[in-house]
């Protein structure tokens, strides 16, 4: 059997949905703009660095579940999939997933935003399994805080490591596993599976890829070229 995880944001999304849903509901007026965008900013520039605090940042990014009621985040949800996810997802990452699926290899996303985001996400390519930062709940509503281990840096191998316990499964039990990601920030992970993919990635990681001889691949390019299409699991094109 083989394994092929997927990062999310920026990796199967020309974009990031957790940046996005807070454009949303700032364009919805849920959100003030001004004071959520510089705070939004500066954990942006510390996660680019890799110095982001994730339980200070989830703090942040979880506040507007618990400030409103269940129905209205559902209903401004399925807005938010119309408006701003469906034109994030080109042909080449729904190929990619695709050919993962067709040749029968176990498949997840791995992502560090929340799961009420991204579970719509990786439903719409098809896919079972949603790694994600879980945000806690209580009596049917958002608390704000975050339930286990935060889904980011060495909390993916943690995370992916007890959904394969869940599975019955363990890393040995796996012929091959991929990984494909676009950020420095999901290195632990990158390491931890055999075949390591580098998709449209920030410098940090593209120059790292490249030192180790990993394959360095676009999502984002013209589905006629060569670098946006990635052969089976340990025989990606080093374009």
């Amino acid at each position: 059997m083989n394994l092929a995880l997927f990062d999310l944001d920026n990796t199967l999304l020309a974009g990031d949905s957790d940046y996005e849903w807070g454009q949303f509901l700032i364009d919805r007026g849920v959100l003030d703009r001004a004071e959520y965008e510089a705070q939004n900013q500066e954990y942006y520039e510390q996660y680019a660095a890799g110095t982001l605090d994730i339980h200070e940042f989830l703090g942040f990014a979880l506040r507007p579940l618990a400030e409103h009621a269940p129905q209205d985040l559902v209903r401004w949800h399925a807005e938010f999939m119309r408006e701003r996810m469906l034109p994030m997802i080109g042909t080449g990452a729904r190929e990619l997933v695709r050919r993962h699926l067709a040749e029968g290899d176990l498949c997840a996303v791995v992502t560090a935003t929340n799961s009420f985001v991204t579970a719509p996400i990786a439903r719409e390519f098809g896919i079972e399994h949603l790694i994600a930062t879980e945000p806690e709940s209580v009596g049917g509503r958002f608390t704000g805080r975050v339930a286990g281990t935060p889904c980011f840096r060495e909390g993916k191998v943690v995370r992916v490591e007890q959904w394969l316990g869940n599975l019955g499964l363990r890393w040995d039990a796996v012929a091959r596993s991929a990984f494909y990601s676009d950020s420095h920030n999901d290195l632990p992970l990158l390491d931890r599976v055999t075949d390591p993919v580098a998709v449209d990635p920030d410098d940090t990681l593209k120059t790292e890829a490249r030192r180790r001889g990993w394959p360095v691949i676009s999502l984002r390019a013209d589905p006629g070229s060569p670098i946006s299409r990635p052969e089976s699991i340990g025989r990606a094109d080093d374009s």
